[in-house]
């Protein structure tokens, strides 16, 4: 076992558009080039798509839009649930729209997509969370792409039964679910969400469809401590999760109420990933830029 460290914050530092200060070199990257971006782009606003790459502003887009690939965000793009770290709007949900699935799975036809991820905002005022609104998304992507693999991030569903197990029942290669922090920041992070109901959501998927590949990720850089996070990759592998993601928290916009409270160094993220692999997981994905869907079909290869 490696030795358990803290997370050192920065020291203080000119402002960043990140929130956090000057950013490290290892957070700087060029910008690629060619037109396949603007490809993306294009097709996903003649499809009226929403993206959690826009949304969310991942740092990761233009690479990932380059590739001709993105992860779609489906109810729309208004959040029912106030966290704190995230900068997709919270507010009035809008209606779902029903030829939705239609369209996305046009997007995944057009864009050549073999593994297609679906996410969503929380839709707390529908009475399944949405769920339903996913299974229909798996459903019309494996009409048009019976070849490709699916994956579903989803919300906890306020850890409605019914619309967990509903959702199982599509059968996604993938159900990932973040956890995002450690349970001591939750209250500050994540709002309405609950350590122990996202916990029992992936326990449920595993225990009625022990074929699909349960998956979740944690941000670093929020305030945790090493042992803390080691706690909870140690209850994820306790309800069976298989794979899981770790990545730098950097915050959206000057606005949000959380801070960046370090920059994590690569050799941080091998160390935490060294003992997270002594754990049991199939696949642990590690590193500053890593995100829950930055190369998801990569993270189903042995």
């Amino acid at each position: 076992m490696l030795p358990l460290t803290v997370i050192e914050p920065v020291p203080p530092a000119p402002r960043h558009p990140s929130g956090g200060g000057r950013l490290p070199a290892w957070l700087k990257r060029p910008l690629p080039s060619g037109n396949e971006n603007h490809f993306t782009r294009e097709l996903l606003q003649d499809l009226r798509l929403e993206t959690v790459c826009e949304n969310a502003r991942c740092p990761n887009r233009p690479e990932c839009w380059s590739r001709r690939t993105a992860t779609f965000m489906i109810l729309g793009n208004v959040c029912t649930r106030p966290c704190s770290f995230c900068s997709v709007p919270k507010g009035e949900p809008l209606r779902v729209e029903e030829d939705e699935p239609v369209r996305l799975a046009e997007a995944a036809v057009r864009l050549g997509l073999k593994h297609v991820v679906i996410t969503s905002v929380t839709r707390d005022d529908l009475p399944d969370g949405g769920a339903s609104h996913f299974a229909r998304c798996i459903s019309a992507v494996r009409d048009r792409l019976p070849a490709a693999t699916i994956e579903v991030l989803t919300p906890d569903f306020l850890g409605n039964a019914a619309a967990i197990d509903g959702l199982t029942d599509a059968a996604p290669d993938v159900f990932n679910h973040n956890l995002e922090t450690v349970p001591r920041l939750y209250r500050v992070a994540r709002g309405r969400a609950d350590y122990r109901r996202s916990l029992e959501l992936l326990r449920r998927v595993k225990l009625r469809s022990p074929r699909i590949v349960t998956k979740a990720g944690l941000m670093l850089g929020i305030g945790e401590t090493v042992p803390e996070v080691f706690d909870v990759l140690a209850d994820l592998r306790s309800v069976g999760c298989d794979v899981v993601t770790l990545g730098q928290y950097l915050a959206p916009t000057l606005k949000h109420s959380i801070p960046v409270a370090c920059y994590v160094p690569p050799e941080e993220f091998d160390r935490i990933a060294a003992t997270a692999r002594l754990l049991g997981f199939a696949k642990v994905v590690a590193g500053p830029f890593v995100r829950s869907s930055y190369h998801a079909d990569e993270m189903l290869k042995p």
